[in-house]
Parts: C-alpha cells; structure tokens; sequence
C-alpha cells in the first residue's frame, strides 16, 4: 500500500513538473515570437521575432516569408501623409525593398520618424485596384526601434466621399478607409531588440480589393526620444 502511495506521488509530481515545464516553454516562445496583434474579418497577422543575437542581413524567418522585393507590386508609391522622416534616415522609398540594412543599427538603410515625434501616417499608392494576397512589413533593431506598433486602413478609393489624404485627427473609417489590422509586435520581456516580421493575410487567400493602403504608424515606447521604428521594407504582395 505504501508502495502504491509512493508511486502516486511520483507520477503525480512528475505531473506537475511537465505542467510546470510547458508553461515555461510557453512563456520563452511567446516572449520571443510576440503577437498582441489583431485583424478584422478572416484576415490573421503572423509575427516572428528574431534574437539580436541570431539575426543576419538575410532575414532568415521561419514562419513568415523573408523580404521578396521582386514580389511586391512595383506600381507602389510611397508617401507621407503626416509626420516627418528622421534626418538619420532613409526615404521613404526604401520601403520598396531592395536594400535591405547590413546590420542592426544603420539608420541609413531604414525608415524611422523623426526622433521624439509620435510617428506617423504612411500612404501607399498602387495606382490601380488589385487583389492584394499578403502584407509583411519588416524591421531591425538593437532595442526599442526594433517592434513594430501600427494600425492597417485599406480603401479602393471608391467610397463616397472618400478622402487620398487623410489628416493626423481624421476618421478614417468615416472617410472611407476599411480597417485591416492593428499590429504590436512589443515583447512583454525587457528585450526588445531583434528582426521582427509580420505578415497579414486572409484565410481565403485575398485580403482584399485595393489602391490605397494606410500605415498609421506609433512609436514604441514614450520614456526617451528614440521609440520609433527603424522599417527595412515593406512588401505588398498581389494575388
């Protein structure tokens, strides 16, 4: 009887120790691939977090697809609608891929906001209405420029009343812009540094049927001057 009673007990705190492992294993793979994220309707947003220590010039993701340039619709115009580019910085143009940064801390091969500003609004213009299959924005960065924190509007331009160029205090689902997504790829650990991709897509294989895509973008964190992202590229990939 004693017997059995240890044996129980065995088995029961081996029990616990494997529940307890699991948690553990959740806690580091969800502190390292973060996804506060949420989309509208069938579409999902994918994220990945890659290590600082672990990341290379090659974007080597494992769950999303790596920066493709040649993919992403080459009519794509980049503008801004409201905030200013950090003189640091790239333009805007460097979004459409191409050249991606050699390394974790080259302002000149990003895009960011300008340092103590609050973001910005990014407009991009595909000239036409297409059928749009993914979104996947990328970044990279030593620690607080490096998580992405934006919200997705979409619009074929179509709706009445619709406004190109929508101001920073504008509603824009008033002014004819169609929710996507809010994206925050903020870790809940301290360390936030890495290569971060998202990707937006739709269960049935087409996010939608667009000109204009709308990046409201918010910087990271408010405690310095150095919160807003270092963006590598930007793919928009038709069906």
């Amino acid at each position: 009887m004693a017997s059995r009673k240890a044996k129980i007990t065995v088995v029961s705190a081996a029990v616990i120790l494997l529940a307890g492992l699991s948690v553990i294993m959740a806690f580091h793979i969800n502190a390292r691939s973060p996804n506060h994220s949420q989309a509208v309707g069938d579409l999902t947003v994918t994220v990945e977090c890659i290590p600082i220590s672990e990341s290379t010039p090659e974007f080597k993701f494992k769950t999303i697809p790596r920066p493709n340039p040649a993919k992403t619709a080459s009519s794509a115009v980049f503008s801004l609608l409201t905030g200013g580019q950090d003189f640091n910085g790239a333009n805007l143009q460097i979004l459409k891929g191409g050249s991606l940064p050699y390394g974790p801390d080259v302002p000149d091969q990003n895009f960011f906001f300008g340092d103590g500003s609050f973001g910005g609004r990014i407009l991009v213009d595909l000239q036409e209405a297409i059928d749009i299959g993914e979104i996947n924005s990328y970044s990279w960065h030593t620690s607080n420029r490096a998580p992405q924190l934006y919200i997705l509007f979409a619009s074929d331009g179509l709706a009445a009343g619709f406004n190109p160029q929508p101001d920073r205090g504008v509603d824009l689902v008033a002014a004819g812009w169609k929710l996507l997504a809010n994206v925050d790829t903020r870790p809940k650990t301290s360390e936030r540094g890495g290569q971060y991709g998202v990707s937006i897509a739709s269960r049935s294989g087409v996010i939608g049927h667009f000109r204009y895509l709308l990046f409201d973008c918010k910087r990271t964190e408010g405690f310095d001057r150095w919160g807003n992202t270092f963006y590598s590229e930007i793919d928009i990939i038709p069906k």
